[in-house]
């Protein structure tokens, strides 16, 4: 079981996405458990305040260490790895969501205001991580992203293992077309090939398919995954076609 622990002075931010659909099920399945630690209940000052004006003086406000040294201190164990998210951070990522699938304990603190003090960084975080270069009013959307994408990764979360594998970007380009019922809509139809049966036929137009997709939305990710010699000719074969 992945133990996530997420640190945030607004948790019922998590309280409707945290327990709907497949992260729902996954809880109560006992594949992963998630804690909600409210950082505010780590201040020791008269009106738990956790934040405070930044030294050599600017805008806005930046979180204390007291609190957020405590809170890590409470619920982190042995295995703990603490995620801090940051537009500083390294992008997140396919790869990234199933090396942190690996984990026993993911603590994900997230940041408000103009950020926490440096020695957070420093002494209590082990890793950052952003997920696009763009900056949120904080860190509980990015929590979010991070462990719907990590629980995916999971064994048994999604109703099966073949779900995760053939998504988008888990082999390092972008999932083929789907189609369901009806088999025409519109005068749209569904491809011949996929009424075929023949799964063969089939894998290979899904393939072709997942190629192209990616050559004409994202051919940046063509130069980062290794093809194998039969994707490698697919997709020559592809770029003929659109050349003719």
């Amino acid at each position: 079981m992945l133990k996530f622990d997420i640190l945030t002075i607004f948790p019922n931010m998590f309280t409707g996405p945290l327990n709907e659909s497949i992260l729902k099920r996954a809880q109560d399945k006992g594949l992963i458990n998630i804690d909600i630690n409210d950082i505010r209940s780590f201040a020791q000052n008269k009106h738990n305040n956790v934040d405070d004006s930044p030294y050599g003086g600017g805008a806005g406000m930046v979180m204390k260490p007291e609190p957020i040294f405590r809170a890590v201190e409470d619920v982190k164990s042995k295995e703990g790895k603490v995620i801090f998210l940051s537009p500083q951070g390294k992008t997140f990522d396919q790869k990234l969501a199933k090396e942190l699938a690996k984990e026993d304990h993911l603590i994900l603190l997230c940041g408000r205001y103009e950020g926490v003090d440096e020695r957070v960084r420093k002494e209590v975080v082990d890793e950052e991580i952003s997920i696009g270069d763009y900056v949120l009013t904080g860190g509980e959307l990015s929590a979010m992203v991070v462990i719907d994408a990590v629980a995916r990764m999971i064994p048994g979360v999604l109703g099966t293992h073949q779900s995760a594998i053939e998504d988008s970007f888990y082999h390092g380009i972008l999932d083929y077309p789907h189609y369901t019922r009806p088999r025409k809509y519109r005068d749209l139809e569904v491809p011949e090939v996929l009424l075929s049966g023949n799964h063969q036929k089939i894998d290979a137009w899904r393939k072709k398919e997942a190629l192209k997709r990616t050559l004409l939305r994202r051919p940046d990710l063509l130069d980062e995954v290794e093809l194998t010699i039969d994707e490698k000719e697919l997709l020559n074969e592809i770029k003929e076609e659109m050349e003719n």
